[in-house]
């Protein structure tokens, strides 16, 4: 790709961005939120339409103006959210768009037979041999949908694939299984692009690193002859020292306390509780239980047991306006399909959970809400060209900065995150996690649920660690990640 330039009405997200792969090759596309990543991939695989420059595949300069096209190209993406059709079953879900047919008639049947053999054989290339294609995919697990979408890319043959944070949702043994399928696919001549806000990962598996900084080329760098200093260097413009804040300065009093909470059949008696001025942190890998325990702490729900209370006070609302009117706060882990609203301007992302604060009689004011926006947008650094703006034309950083910021009123006592900074870049984080302790200092409890152990031991003051369900582990006092993740892979204990 050589000056590939883009702009959105006055808004110019590309300025001549060039950016080379070779034949089997494993090249990082890094920068921060906003930083085009997702505008040169999308252009690369037909999204959008570049405003000048050229592409040339094997020295032949090519025009893609279509998914198809690109598809046609042998290039294939592999999105950063799950997309999957969940009624269909896993062969269905690898060959859309290209199900194999009796005939080429318009009305021609589906080779069934023909699609689960070739789905078996694309899993098993790829070291895959526990997955009946034939059944619903919602029968696996986030991990092993995320594996069956990249089987889907390589339908077709694909020699060039794009990876947007495909190890945002997985485990440590999960990514190392990734990371073989990767490699696996490099001897096969397919070259990949990955993009990704873990460094660690970067240098575990990547030739190159090209990054890209407010939409021009940054740097470029053969891993085995660089760092993560110059890297973040060519990143941010500037070194990223200290990511984590100081921990808590006064906890008082009790906020917030769980009391052998279960949900059938993945949470069991879990107990801990909160002070006012705390960052409580919960880690737990894929499949502890982690991924329901947001909502069983936010609302009641029919299957749950054991006790909460808020203050000292029995905590045991029916829905969300009811938990919000005691004064719990909750951001989803899943923000594309809980945490969005994607044709909805700033102004009203921000207010969402407050309406009635904006409200003159039976009139929304405006003015209000912008105010609020506008000094969320300033104190939260979201990259935006206004309020009016719509949340879906922002980056998945400064998505994640609006869905924290709504919370940020007044009368607020816990606020619960999930995975507060997945898909978040590093300088982001940075912004996340002291506007955090900030609020904690002002005696906000907060409650971070997270799998990430490098963020949890940098910014929880006691922290908890999940096991099929149960508190493996309670710490009272910050540890580091390293703790935290042997603790994880340790033998469940009473």
């Amino acid at each position: 790709m050589s000056n590939i330039s883009k702009s959105f009405g006055s808004n110019l997200v590309l300025d001549e961005v060039n950016f080379e792969l070779n034949e089997s090759e494993i090249v990082a596309l890094l920068g921060a939120n906003g930083a085009g990543k997702s505008t040169l991939m999308k252009i690369m695989t037909g999204i959008y339409a570049k405003d000048e420059g050229q592409i040339e595949l094997k020295d032949k300069i090519v025009n893609i103006n279509s998914p198809s096209e690109a598809m046609g190209h042998k290039i294939r993406l592999v999105p950063q959210e799950l997309q999957i059709l969940p009624d269909l079953s896993v062969a269905e879900n690898i060959f859309l768009g290209l199900f194999p047919a009796h005939g080429n008639m318009p009305l021609s049947r589906l080779n069934r037979k023909e699609m689960h053999s070739r789905s078996k054989e694309i899993l098993n290339e790829l070291g895959i041999n526990n997955i009946d294609v034939t059944a619903k995919i919602t029968n696996y697990s986030v991990s092993e949908q995320r594996l069956i979408e990249i089987a889907r890319a390589l339908v077709g043959d694909a020699k060039i694939l794009v990876m947007d944070e495909p190890t945002a949702s997985l485990s440590e043994p999960e990514c190392k299984r990734l990371f073989e399928i990767m490699r696996r696919l490099k001897s096969r001549g397919v070259s990949i692009i990955f993009i990704s806000h873990f460094l660690d990962e970067v240098f575990q598996i990547c030739d190159r690193i090209e990054v890209l900084r407010d939409g021009v080329n940054a740097g470029s760098f053969a891993t085995t002859e660089t760092d993560t200093h110059e890297v973040l260097s060519a990143m941010l413009g500037k070194e990223l020292s200290d990511l984590f804040p100081d921990h808590a300065k006064n906890p008082t009093g009790e906020a917030f306390k769980v009391d052998k909470l279960s949900l059938i059949p993945r949470i069991n008696e879990i107990s801990f509780e909160v002070k006012k001025g705390e960052i409580y942190g919960i880690f737990g890998l894929i499949g502890s239980g982690i991924e329901e325990l947001g909502k069983a702490l936010f609302t009641s729900h029919k299957n749950r047991s054991g006790s909460l209370s808020l203050m000292g006070e029995p905590f045991t609302p029916s829905n969300v306006s009811k938990a919000i009117k005691q004064g719990v706060g909750f951001v989803s882990g899943e923000r594309k399909s809980e945490g969005i609203i994607p044709d909805q301007n700033l102004r009203d992302s921000f207010t969402l959970p407050f309406l009635g604060r904006h409200t003159k009689g039976l009139t929304m004011s405006v003015a209000s809400q912008d105010s609020f926006a506008q000094k969320w947008i300033k104190a939260l650094g979201v990259i935006t060209s206004g309020t009016s703006q719509k949340i879906s034309g922002l980056s998945g950083g400064n998505q994640q900065k609006i869905c924290i910021g709504r919370w940020l009123v007044g009368g607020l006592k816990v606020l619960i995150l999930e995975e507060p900074t997945r898909g978040v870049d590093l300088g982001a984080r940075k912004d996340i996690y002291r506007h955090l302790r900030d609020l904690s200092d002002e005696g906000l409890a907060i409650v971070v649920i997270s799998t990430d152990a490098e963020e949890i031991g940098g910014l929880a003051d006691r922290s908890t660690v999940l096991i099929d369900g149960f508190n493996a582990k309670n710490f009272d006092e910050p540890v580091d990640a390293k703790t935290i993740m042997h603790a994880a892979t340790r033998e469940k204990v009473a």
